[in-house]
């Protein structure tokens, strides 16, 4: 958004500000929203995450769930980190770094690279986290249990996640400082393309009674690389709503929409 003025970008935000931001953006009361947050992007915020978090409870209202992101893939072989952390190394050594991998437990686990929002709403009391070991979602509101359950193995981001529930329930996702890139609703239209994702092999680590676990499993061989271009097709449609949220661009994306158009879109590629 390179209208956002200088003074803006100085300004400290509280939740006053950004209640109103939420507002003028469009963010529609009695919604669930799905929330994908930068804080540094969105500058100073008094009160930090915990009055973005109240920003958005009060906008949406006390019928709604926030739900967030917390994904861990800090404990799988078959991501992006793990391919990242042992470049180089060679198979001794890859065997080395995969015996510390820690299992994942729904409880405890930190999620990794989703931001400080999403550890707070994931450490908030009351809220629930989903049980996938590497794409799990945490959810705060009167729907938080029937959004996180049955997220199935095989299913990292289709129809047995919670986003599959967050499509059913006509929600909404709020992209604040962040791209297309970060939007795990558009993965949920991979599942739905007229000519399926290939599947391949994933591999995880859990903790379960105590114990690491290593599970292996099938799904679909998900590609985010053509988000930024889907999400340019998208912007200008009227279930996109953009602006300026404290010193970031942000949307507002009706989820079920955006959902199909990326359905037909990606499978006309």
């Amino acid at each position: 958004m390179g209208g956002l003025t200088a003074t803006r970008q100085r300004t400290a935000h509280d939740q006053v500000s950004l209640v109103r931001d939420l507002t003028t953006l469009g963010l529609p009361a009695g919604r669930d929203v799905l929330v994908h947050c930068s804080l540094r992007r969105i500058g100073r915020v008094d009160g930090g995450p915990g009055a973005l978090l109240d920003a958005v409870r009060e906008v949406i209202g006390p019928r709604a769930t926030v739900v967030v992101p917390t994904q861990t893939s800090g404990n799988s072989t078959t991501s992006r980190a793990f391919r990242m952390a042992t470049e180089g190394m060679d198979a001794a050594g890859r065997a080395a770094y995969e015996s510390t991998l820690k299992g994942f437990d729904r409880h405890t686990s930190p999620s990794y690279g989703m931001g400080a929002f999403a550890e707070h709403v994931r450490c908030s009391p009351g809220a629930l986290r989903s049980a996938h070991p590497q794409t799990s979602f945490a959810a705060l509101g009167p729907r938080a249990e029937s959004l996180t359950a049955g997220h199935l193995l095989e299913s990292h981001l289709g129809e047995q996640s919670p986003l599959a529930g967050l499509y059913a329930a006509d929600a909404v996702t709020l992209l604040l400082g962040v791209g297309y890139e970060s939007c795990t609703a558009l993965h949920l239209a991979e599942y739905r393309l007229r000519n399926p994702r290939p599947t391949r092999w994933y591999r995880c680590y859990v903790e379960v009674g105590g114990r690491r676990e290593r599970h292996d499993f099938l799904g679909a061989d998900l590609d985010d690389s053509s988000f930024p271009e889907l999400g340019a097709a998208m912007d200008g449609r009227p279930f996109v709503r953009r602006g300026a949220f404290g010193d970031a661009e942000a949307r507002v994306i009706d989820i079920r929409a955006a959902v199909d158009f990326a359905a037909d879109w990606l499978s006309d590629r």
